[in-house]
Formats: structure tokens, sequence, C-alpha cells
């Protein structure tokens, strides 16, 4: 499949329309060269890819996006429905490819793309055949587009981060992966609830694997300002840790229950990313629970490994990674997190 995308040639001597239709006006100095462009390119264009896509271009977020994609017929197919849409959205270039030089100099590249699981088959040899599709897919990101930050969105998500930075070379900063961003917004969700208020208001946190292992941070939940543990304790309410372990529990099979309902999950995932792509092109600076090089931080030691912590994100990536303030329980946990990680990656062999 060529690389396509959006056009002004018309005919079939291919007229470029634009020198025709609008005249300059006169003195007129060229466009500024200061003027950011901005482009994401994402990596499959599978449920989850597409609707990272989708959100992306009714946020505003991108001048270009790219989609690349192995099937080539599904890709132009995805590329042309989205480009029909072009009178509803803000003005966006859309190419996709499967060459990889359609995301060359991209500001972020997002990759989506993963192997199914089999029936029957191990956890190990999925992520071996994930970790072979990422040995075709990140040499090509990095050689079109050497300053990008990678977001890896591919699950078992830590795991494959840290194989996109090892195949990249590139400085921890700049590969990041999606971590427990949707874990917590699905945290602050349940929270939120419970107590009939507005989950924006809830500043709640998993952190640790994206998975059985993650931790739920309970010590800092506030709303509206309000530390909920130390409140509760004030006002002598009981609160069973059977059931805060249930609302945890809940996070940690939402995401199952809607892949048994629906087979998928592609909407909650779609506006997690497009919030972190967001902070990082726009530069805002936010805390995020996203998946970054963990090691060194609350004594986690033994190994490179990527898991979620509270990091605050910007142009260049990872900015640093934010002091909470975590009980002795909550260390323990986030540490036998990383050691299960850990574990996984020094079967891979690399």
């Amino acid at each position: 499949m060529q690389n396509s995308s959006s056009s002004s040639s018309l005919g079939p001597g291919g007229l470029d329309l634009t020198q025709a239709f609008f005249k300059s006006i006169s003195n007129a100095a060229p466009p500024s060269p200061t003027k950011r462009h901005t482009k994401i390119s994402v990596i499959g264009v599978g449920n989850v890819g597409m609707a990272i896509a989708q959100t992306i271009l009714t946020q505003d977020l991108v001048d270009e996006l790219a989609l690349v994609d192995a099937k080539s017929d599904k890709l132009r197919g995805e590329m042309l429905d989205l480009q029909h849409a072009a009178a509803f959205l803000p003005r966006t270039k859309i190419h996709a490819s499967i060459d990889y030089s359609v995301t060359a100099g991209s500001d972020l590249c997002i990759v989506t793309a993963g192997a199914r699981q089999n029936p029957g088959e191990s956890r190990l040899n999925l992520l071996q055949r994930n970790m072979a599709l990422f040995r075709s897919i990140i040499p090509p990101l990095v050689k079109y587009s050497p300053e990008t930050t990678l977001l890896v969105v591919s699950n078992p998500v830590d795991v494959l981060t840290y194989v996109a930075w090892k195949l990249s070379g590139f400085p921890a900063n700049r590969v990041i992966g999606s971590g427990t961003n949707l874990d917590s917004s699905r945290f602050r969700f349940l929270i939120a609830d419970h107590l009939d208020v507005n989950a924006q208001d809830v500043q709640a946190y998993i952190v640790g694997e994206h998975g059985d292992s993650s931790v739920a941070l309970w010590s800092g939940i506030s709303v509206g300002g309000v530390p909920v543990l130390s409140f509760l304790e004030r006002q002598q309410i009981a609160l069973e840790k059977e059931t805060l372990e249930k609302i945890h529990q809940e996070v940690v099979h939402s995401a199952y229950e809607v892949i048994s309902l629906k087979g998928y999950t592609s909407w909650a995932i779609g506006y997690s990313v497009a919030n972190l792509a967001r902070t990082i092109l726009r530069d805002q600076r936010r805390i995020h629970p996203v998946s970054v090089l963990a090691k060194g931080f609350y004594g986690i030691d033994g190994g490179d490994v990527f898991l979620s912590l509270p990091a605050q994100l910007g142009r260049s990536g990872v900015l640093g990674v934010t002091n909470v303030h975590l009980t002795d329980e909550e260390i323990e946990q986030l540490r036998n997190s990383a050691k299960t990680i850990l574990e996984v990656q020094s079967q891979l062999g690399i």
C-alpha cells in the first residue's frame, strides 16, 4: 500500500488548485518558520488504535496524524473513514501506510500493535511473540523520528515498555507506558460513585504493574482537597479493609468485565491515551500514573524495571517522578509488583 493522504491536486494532470484558488496579498511575508507543526503516529489500527486516533482528532491535538498497520486494506479503509469526516473535525492531515517512512518527523509515536493470545497459549509465549513484533516496529520508528517520544499501549504494557526502551536506545524519559493511567481513572470513578461526587474532584492513584499486582494508594486519596482516610478517622467512621480491597479488585477486573461483555476495550483507553498525548505535546506538566523506569524509587532494585508511578509529563517526556508519601505496606506491595514484572523480564533474554 502506498502512502495515502489528503491532496489539493485534481484532474488527470494533477493540477494543484491551491495556487489557482487563492491569490496572495501584496507585501506578504512567507509563513513563520517558528510556528510549531505537531505530528502523532499511531501504530496499529485495531479497536484500541482507532479509538485513540479518533479521540486525538476530535480533541484537535495535532496538525498531522499518521497511521501504520500491516493490514493494508483495513488501514486504507480506516484512513478514508476518518478523512470523510473532515467537515466535522478540526483540520488535520491524515496519512496511512504500511511503510514506516510515513511516521517521519513524529513528535509522539503511540504503539498499540500486539499479538492476541491464542487459546491455551502461555503468557510467556505471547510476550515473546510481541517482543518479536516490537523488533519490527521500534527500530523504524527510531530511524524516521529520532527525537520522538514513544508511548507504549500494547499489553503487557510494563514489560513491552521496557522492551521498547531497550530496542530504541532512547533515554528513559522518552519511553513511556500508558500504565495505570486508565486504572487510576477507573479507581477515581468508583470512589466518586461511592461518594456521589465528580470524578475530577477525586485524586487517587493506582501504581505498580498494570495488572493483578497493582497497588491502590489509599493513603493518598483526597476529595476536594480533603484526605479521605484521615477525615474518616477524625469523624470516627470505621472503614473495613475488605471494603477497600473490594473497590481495588473492581478496578483490576473492570477491563475483563468490559471484554466479556463487548469483546474488547476501546473508548476509555482512547480517552486515556489522548489525555497523555495532550499533556506531552502541549507541555502541560501534569502528573499522570504511567509506566516509567522505576529503578531506585521506593527501594525498587534488582534490575531495570518499568512500572507505574505518578510522574510529571511534558514536551520532553517524563520530567520527574512525584515524591508521593507511601505507607510501609504500600511500599512493600510496590516492591512485590516490581518483582513480579522482573520475573517475567528475566525470561526474555533482552
